[in-house]
């Protein structure tokens, strides 16, 4: 695996390796998650190029940058066991610049939920993303579903932008007692991950009254919402998963998402479930 840290280095290596290129964007702290998106493009691509990246403009004032995870030499090992040709690790001047002044502004899929909590984050996670396609250039792109507000913003991107790369979407990867694997868990004492299945609880309960027939959203939430408890909600909502506009009455025989943020102690998670209506 070669590692490449600026922008030329990186055009440089891409241009060598053969067809068709799978890509993972990172912001590294890697867990079996990440794992199974390079599993993924290995299975599919001639060559497989991750980026690690920890992403300031997608970060709001307050928020976790300083103390995000960084492993870098844990990671880069994970990445050459799992056969990857190329790393691209470059640093914030290198990707973003101090006289930066253009940035891509993203829509209605982006106003709502994490969009409405988190100002300026789906503009950073497209910038950066837009900026990564134009300097590796694959024919494919792997993004988990634990994301899934963020996927659905880099595939409406890529759309409005013709931007010549197939959005893969891969399953989210689950600890054994269903918890979404995440760079962020490394936070949470023993007993808040004990607390955090929580979230997944609620979420398939409310999947699993959809499917039974439930019609009434609000309803089936307040309900359901007792279950989170010691855990602090942020929203849960089900949503088309193209739009992410919160739906209040689910329609017959249609794939929704079930999706939630939560506060387990200071650290904010998310998941989300897929339902499909009775």
């Amino acid at each position: 695996m070669k590692v490449v840290r600026s922008v030329a280095q990186a055009r440089a290596e891409r241009a060598a390796l053969p067809a068709p290129v799978g890509f993972v964007p990172t912001m590294g702290a890697l867990h079996a998650g990440h794992a199974s998106l390079v599993d993924r493009a290995r299975s599919e691509c001639a060559s497989v190029v991750v980026s690690l990246y920890v992403n300031p403009l997608q970060f709001a004032p307050g928020e976790d940058f300083a103390r995000y995870p960084r492993t870098f030499e844990r990671d880069a090992a994970l990445l050459e066991s799992g056969g990857v040709d190329l790393l691209f690790a470059p640093s914030d001047d290198e990707l973003v610049g101090a006289d930066a002044q253009t940035a891509v502004e993203v829509g209605a899929v982006a106003a709502r939920l994490e969009g409405e909590r988190r100002p300026g984050h789906f503009r950073g996670v497209a910038t950066i993303v837009h900026k990564l396609f134009n300097i590796v250039a694959p024919q494919r792109a792997y993004f988990g579903q634990k994301d899934a507000q963020q996927l659905a913003v880099v595939q409406r991107m890529t759309a409005d932008m013709d931007v010549p790369v197939d959005i893969v979407a891969c399953p989210i990867v689950r600890d054994v007692d269903g918890v979404a694997l995440s760079s962020r868990n490394a936070y949470l004492s023993a007993e808040e991950r004990r607390d955090a299945v929580r979230l997944s609880r609620v979420l398939r309960m409310i999947a699993d009254g959809l499917g039974a027939g439930r019609r009434d959203i609000d309803a089936l939430i307040r309900e359901s919402l007792p279950t989170l408890l010691p855990l602090r909600n942020d929203y849960v909502a089900v949503v088309d998963p193209r739009a992410f506009e919160p739906l209040d009455f689910a329609p017959a025989g249609v794939d929704l998402l079930v999706v939630g943020a939560a506060y387990c102690g200071a650290t904010r998670l998310i998941d989300n479930v897929p339902a499909h209506t009775a």
